[in-house]
């Protein structure tokens, strides 16, 4: 066998994210609501959801990719402040071309990770809430997916205030193909039932039956704190993966695993470098306090737990990958992040082939897609085939695309990005959620 090359890889991102178009709720809303749609209006030099009069921060917040890094801090508040990529699927798909990338699955800007924007209209008018997570559903996959066969992996938000409901739009994107539903990684920050009850228990079934993969994406339920307000900013990126790991504990103690064998979960965006600690505290816990705390994993080590149901996602982990055998390499999975300020594009072949090139060819093709192919029932190959799915086949489609720096795109900042070189001083959290604060102004 002639020896596997950057070029020979297939890359499947289980974690990128889409900025909605302004549109994209207005064309799929009931006529008789088409007035209570979410649209996009011009704010001073910010563009804005605006729902029932109701003003939104802009969803293009992170979305910095093709901005040099050392404007990464400037989020932008405009379409035009952002790569069309981001906003526009054709351009989504040259992007993703040039990046050497086959699949992705996107998770939602405005709507927030897991439809959570939405469920506080609930609490005033369920049916327009309802009918915007519909309406959201349905651009999602009919438009964004639907525009390039082959290249996405579905991703819906549930209308969870209401679990008829949920259970509902379950079956009818079902239908469609879809196995993947973003979900809270802790639903009781929302005010919703926490996971240990019955309350859930019909919507367990129904992703099984599905083949349904929960999707909890760090931050769309507990959002990580910050040290204080004077901390650099650097500390809250460095631990923000690592923060999903009591969420991981949370999903990991639940009962209802037992029950569905073939249930499945994703820890999105948090790394895995962490995880081989996590399944031995995990067993240490269960050894040592197993007698009090009575909580049953079957005559089962919690770690067999996590390694048969958790799939956990990386986009450049050099430790996970030295340390895949503590955990199950069958469900690691790769994600790119376009276009959040984490992503590495448009190098991502580049980095994650430097982590994995000492790997034997089968681990490579598990963890850049194969494990993401068989777990989100996804086969790019058989409508692209697979000769043209690779690096190198995907980079040849993009040599007309544009993947130099843009500077000066504009968009908001702190004091300390605004300051003179020589004044400079290191970014705060303070500042940072004064920056969002003033989005939320607008």
């Amino acid at each position: 066998m002639t020896e596997m090359t950057m070029d020979d890889m297939v890359l499947v991102s289980v974690d990128d994210h889409v900025v909605e178009p302004p549109d994209a709720f207005l064309r799929h809303f009931p006529e008789r609501l088409k007035s209570r749609a979410p649209v996009v209006e011009r704010v001073g030099t910010a563009d804005l959801w605006v729902w029932d009069k109701v003003q939104f921060g802009t969803s293009g917040l992170n979305a910095v990719a093709g901005r040099p890094k050392s404007e990464y801090g400037r989020e932008p508040v405009a379409y035009e402040q952002m790569r069309e990529g981001c906003y526009r699927v054709q351009a989504r798909i040259d992007d993703m071309n040039a990046n050497g990338v086959l699949g992705s699955m996107c998770f939602p800007s405005f709507p927030s990770y897991a439809g959570s924007v939405l469920f506080k209209k609930a609490e005033s008018d369920p049916e327009v809430a309802l009918a915007a997570v519909r309406a959201y559903n349905d651009w999602h996959v009919h438009e964004w997916c639907a525009a390039a066969p082959g290249r996405f992996i579905p991703l819906i938000i549930l209308p969870l205030w209401d679990l008829a409901a949920s259970l509902e739009e379950v079956r009818r994107m079902s239908v469609l193909g879809v196995h993947a539903a973003s979900f809270p990684d802790n639903p009781d920050v929302l005010g919703l039932p926490a996971l240990h009850g019955d309350h859930w228990e019909p919507l367990w079934k129904a992703f099984s039956d599905a083949r349904m993969v929960i999707n909890c994406h760090i931050g769309s339920g507990d959002r990580p704190g910050h040290a204080s307000p004077s901390t650099p900013i650097t500390a809250w990126i460095t631990s923000f993966p690592m923060s999903i790991s009591m969420a991981a504990a949370n999903w990991l103690n639940a009962s209802f695993w037992r029950r569905y064998p073939d249930l499945r979960m994703a820890l999105s965006e948090g790394g895995i470098g962490w995880i081989p600690y996590l399944l031995e505290r995990a067993d240490f816990t269960q050894v040592q306090h197993g007698e009090w705390t009575n909580v049953d994993f079957g005559g089962e080590k919690p770690s067999d737990v996590f390694k048969r149901h958790i799939l956990t996602c990386f986009i450049d982990d050099i430790f996970g990958i030295k340390n895949l055998d503590s955990m199950n390499e069958d469900m690691v999975c790769w994600e790119c992040d376009y276009p959040h300020s984490d992503t590495l594009w448009p190098q991502s072949p580049e980095c994650i082939w430097a982590s994995v090139k000492q790997l034997p060819r089968e681990k490579i093709d598990k963890i850049t897609h194969r494990n993401a192919m068989r777990e989100y029932s996804y086969d790019p190959f058989s409508i692209i085939g697979r000769e043209n799915c690779t690096v190198a086949a995907l980079r040849a489609k993009a040599t007309h695309v544009d993947i130099r720096p843009k500077s000066n795109l504009g968009g908001l900042g702190t004091q300390s990005m605004e300051s003179a070189d020589n004044n400079r001083r290191p970014v705060t959290s303070g500042e940072i959620n004064d920056m969002f604060a003033r989005v939320d102004k607008h």
